[in-house]
């Protein structure tokens, strides 16, 4: 108040009060004139974005980052306060995605019947983490051949596993996850075991016996029977503890809400963004404000936390319980000779009879050697990599363990420079081109549920649709990876998912038969309590069956990355090291330019 009678002419100066007070008006006046301007322009620029308000929206997302990004935090911190509430049933998904035909239903019945697991009876009290697998307190014991303690190469090694609980006692029923590896750290050898499972508390692990030298026998629990239990159940009842957001926008007003391929109908309208082309299911929470088609991106919303009880959190240790070997009960080490004579006409094959969980390859001198017929031939010189790839389009889709492969080979062969699509580095699209020898590598993840960073809405593509969009032909490789996102959703969710992608191939194939098709399977990684209860090996070994079992029969060819991450020496790894990687390159490369016979 001071200062306004100040300025309108409360003032005196050196010349004198009138000429103060005078003086004093007139810088009023003058102010009001310019106040009246400032809100004329205000006025005029909150006209002009009401009428250009689609035109805001359109800008170009670089210009507006720095806000959206703020944004995007600031809803991310209240997001969680929003999460649905699931019915412990299996039952809330059903009625999403297309209705499946009879022989849908009938093939999903005979695929979750091959990987039904045991476990303990369903009749059985709870029980404490006395009662329990212990690794510490279990063994295994290699059993002598008909020749005593002497092995040949071609011959079967069999390992006798008997689990006990943390008191000493055996236990009465399966289901505990096992892992078993023979290997040699002198020779750089190595192959995964197959465990079988008698439901009694008692294992055999076989191994063919594929070289001359030393070998060691490595079984290891991964969980426990009862935290396998505590697995299915989450996977079944608890799809929503990996949940997901998106961002929608219009204007400068963004509200942000909790996504998911399967969300309650009942707690608040839904966004559906079901694809049009497969019928894949997904859906948002409906924004309060806006309408479902400002959607902007997709991106990780987070974990839930707390989902098992301190009881079963037991069951999820560190060093205690998860990925723990198991003690040798006499020696764990083998001196395999050479093969012994076979009378005549008997077959000499090294190769094991091949089931769904018999080797696929073995280590040699740190070279990956598959069975069926494929060449071990090792590319270790960028110029043979190139060589291979001339004239050849490659496309790699899926998650981020194909993205590796990506990376590896833009690394590896100078000659391939990576375009800046200006495109997020863990989703791409990314395209890297080789003019030299006119190569074409591109890289796209698959669509929805997807963990990485934020992805705008309009780059989420579905496989199968992508795939129908290939010309096709013998200069086109097709590579596919899709595993490790699908883990906390229920099976069916993965064998819809695979179906599509399989119908999709099969239609390429039958427009350009030369296509060649490439998949790579889950792997192995490091697990703690944490990521066991969202990315369990548990998990990915199930989709890998499912995975193996629905391309069984079609022309595609498969990079066996579970094998060649159980059978090697280094640790696990969601994303594996780089000498896997490279024997993983290797059998592609074999396949894209496999060896002419000699005459």
């Amino acid at each position: 108040m001071k200062w306004c009678r100040h300025c309108c002419g409360d003032s005196e100066s050196e010349t004198g009060p009138d000429h103060g007070r005078q003086k004093g008006a007139t810088m009023c006046r003058n102010l009001s004139n310019y106040a009246l301007v400032f809100l004329f322009i205000a006025l005029s620029g909150f006209i002009f974005l009401l009428c250009n308000i689609h035109t805001v929206e359109n800008w170009n997302c670089h210009t507006i980052s720095a806000l959206y990004q703020l944004q995007s935090r600031i809803h991310s911190s209240f997001i969680s306060v929003n999460l649905p509430t699931f019915n412990h049933n299996r039952t809330f998904c059903a009625h999403l995605g297309q209705k499946p035909s009879a022989e849908d239903e009938l093939e999903e019945r005979y695929l979750l019947d091959s990987i039904t697991w045991p476990g303990p009876p369903p009749s059985s009290p709870p029980i404490s983490l006395r009662q329990t697998s212990d690794p510490v307190h279990s063994l295994f014991t290699l059993l002598p051949t008909e020749g005593g303690r002497v092995w040949h190469l071609g011959e079967e090694l069999e390992a006798f596993v008997q689990i006990h609980d943390f008191q000493g006692r055996p236990k009465r029923y399966g289901g505990d996850f096992l892992l078993a590896r023979l290997h040699s750290p002198e020779l750089g050898a190595g192959v995964a075991g197959m465990v079988v499972d008698h439901k009694n508390g008692f294992y055999s692990a076989l191994f063919p016996l594929l070289w001359v030298g030393p070998a060691q026998v490595e079984i290891t629990m991964v969980h426990s029977s009862e935290a396998v239990a505590v697995l299915r159940r989450l996977r079944e009842e608890r799809p929503d503890r990996v949940f997901f957001k998106s961002l929608f926008r219009l204007g400068f007003l963004s509200e942000t809400t909790v996504c998911n391929m399967c969300l309650p109908s009942d707690q608040q309208p839904l966004c559906n963004y079901t694809d049009l082309y497969t019928g894949e299911p997904w859906y948002c929470y409906k924004p309060k404000m806006l309408s479902c088609d400002t959607r902007i991106n997709h991106a990780k919303g987070g974990y839930l936390k707390h989902l098992i009880t301190n009881k079963e959190a037991l069951l999820f240790q560190s060093g205690v319980n998860i990925k723990v070997p198991l003690r040798a009960s006499g020696t764990d080490r083998i001196n395999v000779l050479p093969q012994k004579d076979k009378p005549e006409g008997e077959s000499s094959s090294m190769k094991p009879e091949r089931n769904q969980l018999a080797p696929s390859g073995f280590y040699y001198e740190h070279s990956w050697r598959p069975f069926g017929g494929a060449a071990a031939r090792q590319f270790n010189e960028s110029s043979a990599v190139a060589e291979c790839l001339r004239n050849k389009v490659i496309n790699l889709y899926g998650d981020s363990t194909v993205r590796q492969w990506f990376e590896y080979l833009i690394t590896f062969v100078p000659e391939l420079k990576e375009f800046n699509l200006h495109s997020p580095k863990k989703v791409g699209p990314l395209m890297a081109v080789d003019s030299t020898h006119n190569i074409l590598l591109k890289y796209r993840c698959h669509g929805p549920p997807i963990r990485f960073t934020t992805v705008m809405s309009s780059e989420l593509r579905y496989i199968s649709n992508e795939l129908d969009g290939l010309s096709g032909g013998p200069n086109t490789v097709v590579v596919l990876s899709i595993w490790a996102h699908f883990s906390t959703f229920p099976v069916e969710v993965y064998i819809r998912r695979l179906r599509h992608i399989r119908r999709a191939l099969v239609r390429l194939m039958e427009r350009a038969p030369g296509t060649l098709v490439v998949i790579r399977s889950a792997n192995l990684q490091a697990l703690d309590q944490e990521v066991s209860l969202y990315n369990s090996d548990w998990y990915s070994l199930q989709l890998d069956m499912v995975l193996k079992a629905m391309f069984k029969g079609l022309n595609v060819l498969i990079v066996d990355a579970w094998q060649m991450s159980s059978a090697h020496h280094l640790p696990h790894a969601l994303h594996p090291p780089q000498v896997i990687v490279k024997n993983m390159m290797d059998v592609l490369l074999n396949y894209v330019c496999p060896e002419k016979k000699k005459s």
